[in-house]
């Protein structure tokens, strides 16, 4: 049985508000490997952060109005996504640890995550104007589930939607990040153009949620890490895939544009004005979830080696882009919620952790290719539109450059 017809046996008994409702496996979404697109490394069952036993996400997406931007009104093309690491029926904590690459952007309560080495709570990724709405959301939320601390500074990340989205419309309430958040789940998660990813850009082609995992097999046991993307960052002629010149052979070819005319695709659309001129300008937030029994300071150097992943594709972390990683562990569920006394950690050999650097890259490398190849064509705020990767292009780059021997699976 293939990974393809796993995820949509699967999918059929997930909920609504986070997957991705499926019928059968002849429904079952394209994702990068289905395209021929080659990666390293063996996936967990769903290729998706949620492999990692516990962890729930949860999406609210929010599309509505076309044309002109009226602020407040709309086009709307935004939303917001959860992840809570150990589900949405537990008030533990987990260690985590966090890096940025290029820091033009923002994570809420990360001061407080570096000195303590504790992630309280979920975290959620939204628009750049919606932090604060969702920051204050996640802690009235915190507080109705009984979370056991006088205080809470929860982790919210942003990347900016204002290309597609009426930005400064505010239109994510608190009924939308706590949708986000009573509606996650395990299992099957949907990606693309969906939850905080509604109206991001990717390498100049429709961006968004994307995510998969790593089995790593050590010392006679095997554990997962699970990686889960809002990707909005990057320059189309940089970009590769699989290792193939992708980016370099579409350089002038399904570029963000205007829609004009008879509305009917390329060739009614005028060349994009400045929103999108700055192609390198944007950002990307990346979860990194594991069950590993990692300790804090061993998590901050899990997250960096996410960065590794976004150097496959050819980033640079540009001037303007916000690269921002948080990792934490799902391991030692009883040793954080300790409130006094001592208390024993089980803690992986910081000589061995290379196999988890390497599934990091790896699974942060397809993650950020599945978002680009779940999202699909988007027109947005001031009829600028956006094109979704094609399919097509991608599966006739990926034969001949494994063909010529660039790459192999």
């Amino acid at each position: 049985m293939t990974n393809r017809t796993v995820r949509a046996a699967l999918a059929v008994l997930a909920l609504a508000g986070g997957f991705t409702g499926m019928a059968g496996a002849q429904t079952a979404p394209e994702r990068a490997r289905d395209l021929g697109v080659p990666f390293h490394g063996e996936t967990g069952p769903l290729n998706a952060i949620t492999d990692v036993a516990g962890v729930e996400v949860g999406h609210t997406t929010l599309i509505s109005g076309e044309g002109a931007t009226k602020v407040g009104q709309g086009p709307v093309r935004t939303g917001v996504t959860a992840v809570i690491p150990r589900g949405r029926q537990s008030t533990t904590p987990v260690f985590a640890g966090w890096s940025t690459l290029n820091g033009a952007g923002e994570m809420t309560g990360t001061v407080w995550l570096e000195e303590r080495g504790l992630l309280d709570g979920p975290i959620l990724i939204t628009n750049t104007h919606s932090v604060g709405i969702a920051r204050d959301t996640a802690v009235g939320w915190m507080v109705d589930k009984g979370w056991n601390a006088r205080w809470f500074v929860p982790l919210v990340a942003e990347t900016f939607d204002g290309v597609l989205n009426d930005i400064n419309g505010f239109h994510v309430k608190p009924e939308h990040v706590r949708q986000a958040l009573d509606s996650a789940r395990s299992g099957p998660v949907t990606e693309g153009a969906v939850g905080g990813g509604t109206g991001m850009i990717c390498n100049m082609f429709k961006g968004g949620i994307g995510t998969s995992s790593r089995i790593v097999k050590q010392g006679g046991k095997s554990y997962t890490v699970g990686v889960l993307v809002q990707c909005n960052y990057g320059d189309r002629k940089s970009l590769r895939i699989g290792g193939a010149p992708v980016g370099k052979e579409l350089a002038d070819s399904y570029l963000p544009c205007k829609v004009g005319g008879d509305g009917k695709g390329v060739r009614a659309c005028a060349p994009a004005a400045a929103p999108v001129g700055r192609a390198r300008d944007g950002s990307i937030i990346i979860v990194v979830a594991t069950d590993a029994p990692l300790l804090p300071h061993q998590l901050k150097r899990i997250s960096k080696r996410a960065g590794l992943g976004l150097g496959r594709l050819g980033s640079v972390a540009s001037a303007g882009s916000g690269d921002i990683f948080v990792a934490f562990s799902t391991a030692n569920p009883q040793v954080p919620a300790v409130q006094s006394g001592q208390a024993q950690v089980e803690m992986y050999s910081n000589e061995e952790l290379t196999p988890l650097f390497e599934a990091t890259v790896d699974a942060t490398e397809e993650a950020v290719v599945n978002a680009m190849v779940a999202a699909r064509d988007m027109t947005g705020a001031d009829g600028f539109k956006v094109f979704g990767l094609p399919h097509d292009v991608l599966k006739r780059s990926m034969k001949r450059w494994n063909a010529a021997g660039g790459a192999t699976p």
